[in-house]
């Protein structure tokens, strides 16, 4: 549950006081959008409409997987209009968060998806988008009249100290255009120079606390960033930047590394397993989803044999699935019958996954 707090008690030597409500996993903030709230919730998918970007920020995550021009409705590789409704409609999303790369540079592309959202959904689906790149009126318009309804500047490091004037007058335009406009930037040495032109202009700030990824990590270390701890991803000293310029934003958020993790991705992974479990999957608190697999030895009518012999068992039918030469079934059938049915079975397990088709494995048992 968020809470009120006075953040002075949090960090030393801040002149400045203000109120500031206390989110999950660390996170804070004097005010949250509404495609914030939405991804509080789980509620929004996510989709990554191409890995091209010609900014090179030096600090981004993108794996080298997702950078080339691809498309994925959260994990799912997107091939037609298809695979992004069927997606939203998985996990009974109330929104779309668009993003990439620079999906930008695939302006078409974001206007029709964005058009095929609303139609699909309604205007009450709530969709907000990434950009790294300062926008001219006749496309903020085109944005709008499509339906956008947040849009989230990301201006790049190099400028944060005196070029900031495009994205500026960018900003200006889309609230023009009725879009709700924020930014978005990592909490580093320099974000209060956006602090202060957020200010200026009305709008939103996110900061989020800068992240250790594969594709980074060299370049962070050759600047001399560090790990905060152990056991976490996040950069020594970023969250500590992010609360202090938080206390001077006027509607600012302050969104950590934990938070992503614990509470944004948790909860859309469980919108998903609740709406795609079977009878026999059990879903974890985390929205993973856990259930036995037979691996049949391959022989002709194995599979069917061991289908047969669960049926003798007991084994109510809504309870197991042949899935070629598997058999999911409920965990805790197979671990009270796995004795009784090693005839034509290869392997037992059990497997923890993510709720998705081709979804990772978290963990798989051996019986």
């Amino acid at each position: 549950m968020d809470k009120t707090t006075d953040i002075y008690d949090k960090i030393n030597g801040c002149a400045i006081m203000r109120n500031i409500s206390q989110g999950e996993a660390d996170s804070y903030y004097s005010y949250l959008s509404k495609g914030c709230k939405l991804c509080q919730e789980g509620a929004k998918m996510v989709l990554f409409v191409t890995g091209i970007c010609g900014k090179n920020c030096f600090y981004c995550p993108l794996s080298n997987e997702r950078k080339a021009d691809v498309t994925f409705a959260n994990e799912r590789l997107v091939s037609s209009d298809y695979d992004i409704i069927e997606e939203a409609r998985q996990m009974g999303a109330l929104g779309t968060g668009i993003t990439g790369g620079e999906p930008l540079l695939k302006p078409e592309k974001v206007l029709r998806y964005i058009k095929l959202l609303k139609s699909e959904f309604g205007k009450e689906h709530h969709i907000h988008l990434y950009t790294a790149l300062p926008l001219d009126k006749n496309i903020l318009e085109k944005l709008a009249l499509a339906g956008l309804d947040e849009i989230r500047f990301h201006p790049p490091v190099d400028i944060w100290n005196n070029k900031m004037e495009n994205y500026s007058d960018s900003i200006k335009k889309a609230m023009d255009a009725g879009m709700e406009v924020g930014m978005e930037i990592p909490a580093i040495e320099g974000a209060n120079k956006v602090s202060t032109i957020a200010n200026e202009l009305g709008c939103f700030l996110n900061m989020n606390e800068l992240e250790f990824a594969d594709t980074n990590s060299e370049a962070m270390k050759l600047r001399g960033y560090e790990l905060r701890d152990e056991i976490s991803n996040a950069v020594a000293g970023s969250y500590a930047i992010g609360m202090e310029i938080l206390q001077t934003t006027g509607k600012g958020h302050l969104c950590t590394s934990r938070y992503k993790d614990a509470v944004q991705l948790r909860r859309r992974l469980l919108r998903i397993a609740e709406r795609t479990a079977r009878e026999f999957d059990e879903v974890t608190e985390d929205g993973t989803l856990v259930y036995g697999v037979i691996t049949c030895n391959g022989e002709v009518n194995s599979t069917e044999r061991v289908a047969d012999l669960l049926s003798l068992l007991g084994v109510p039918e809504e309870l197991f699935q042949i899935n070629k030469e598997e058999i999911h079934i409920a965990a805790w059938i197979l671990e009270e019958i796995k004795m009784e049915i090693v005839a034509d079975v290869k392997e037992m397990c059990i497997i923890e996954k993510y709720p998705f088709p081709g979804g990772m494995v978290v963990e798989k048992i051996p019986l």
